[in-house]
């Protein structure tokens, strides 16, 4: 398991919005629906995304962008063009003063907007549950991330899917919508403005890449840094110098780390038990885990349940 791979693993979509847009201008549209993650594909005209507080960016047909949320952002015309139409939380459109808008409209199965043959055509995918495992990810991205001239026959395939009406739609649409996001997120972090992270740049190293993938193939597993070491091939001090000189941190603090996460995610299901969570992360009693999750996220298993709303 490569890092990319351990970190979306946790991640997948599961009854996101998914909506093919049409457009004319002028068209101004401010999405405050507070989702972690949204992926918006040009397939025709152009249009520009302003994110709150950052700078315009004007896209063209056939580039991809990913915005990470909370943060409200506009998608417009031009960056001029005064927001018309706003969305909240649970996909909700009204105007400024409140009044409902999305059935006016509504263009048939999943489809949106002013004109039916619209002149800025854009295909929309929106995870609706920020999802623990995806935190150091979503850390990862900036607020908006541009892909120009992205080329990928997923994208003509969630084209022609999103628009259909068919037994088990959902659960296609959710699978492809995955599949797009990776690649998506290896076009991005390979171009040379992202800055990639720590781990992702970590991934293409002998040792620590090795170690990485062993400890996400296996977290549970009673590890110390004499045993991955082993498992790599170098001595103790080797793999400890490597990975604090890749990732700033020892081993054993990196499978801390992924351990609590995978526990936030595994706890979010609604029948986990903090003793059955305990012993799939690798700790070997509730209260141990009970006593590093707290210490880490300053609330216990239970609290953060609760809070989850689980």
């Amino acid at each position: 398991m490569d890092a990319l791979t351990g970190l979306l693993d946790g991640t997948r979509a599961k009854g996101a919005f998914l909506l093919r847009s049409a457009m004319n201008p002028p068209w101004s549209v401010r999405v405050q629906d507070r989702a972690p993650l949204t992926l918006v594909a040009l397939t025709a005209g152009d249009a520009w995304i302003v994110p709150e507080g950052g700078e315009p960016r004007q896209m063209r047909a056939g580039d991809i962008a990913l915005l990470r949320g909370p943060e409200p952002y506009v998608v417009a015309d031009t960056p001029a063009t005064p927001p018309q139409m706003f969305i909240h939380p649970d996909q909700r459109c009204t105007t400024a003063d409140g009044t409902e808008l999305y059935k006016d409209f509504a263009l048939g199965v999943r489809s949106w907007g002013n004109a039916a043959e619209g002149a800025t055509g854009m295909l929309i995918g929106t995870y609706r549950c920020d999802r623990e495992i995806g935190r150091r990810l979503l850390g990862a991205l900036p607020q908006l991330a541009v892909v120009p001239a992205f080329d990928s026959p997923l994208l003509p395939l969630l084209g022609e899917e999103i628009v259909r009406d068919a037994p088990g739609q959902d659960v296609v649409l959710d699978r492809l919508l995955d599949l797009l996001i990776i690649a998506v997120l290896r076009a991005w972090f390979s171009r040379p403005e992202a800055e990639a992270p720590a781990w992702y740049r970590a991934h293409g190293d002998p040792v620590v890449g090795r170690a990485m993938r062993l400890l996400q193939a296996d977290p549970a597993r009673p590890w110390t840094v004499a045993s991955l070491a082993t498992a790599t091939g170098v001595s103790r001090a080797t793999l400890a110098r490597r990975f604090g000189d890749l990732l700033g941190e020892p081993p054993m603090g990196f499978l801390a780390d992924l351990r609590l996460t995978l526990a936030a995610d595994l706890l979010r299901e609604p029948d986990a038990t903090v003793g059955a969570v305990a012993g799939k992360v690798g700790y070997g009693t509730p209260f141990a885990l009970s006593a590093a999750f707290k210490r880490a996220r300053g609330v216990s298993p239970r609290e953060y349940r609760r809070l989850a709303g689980v």
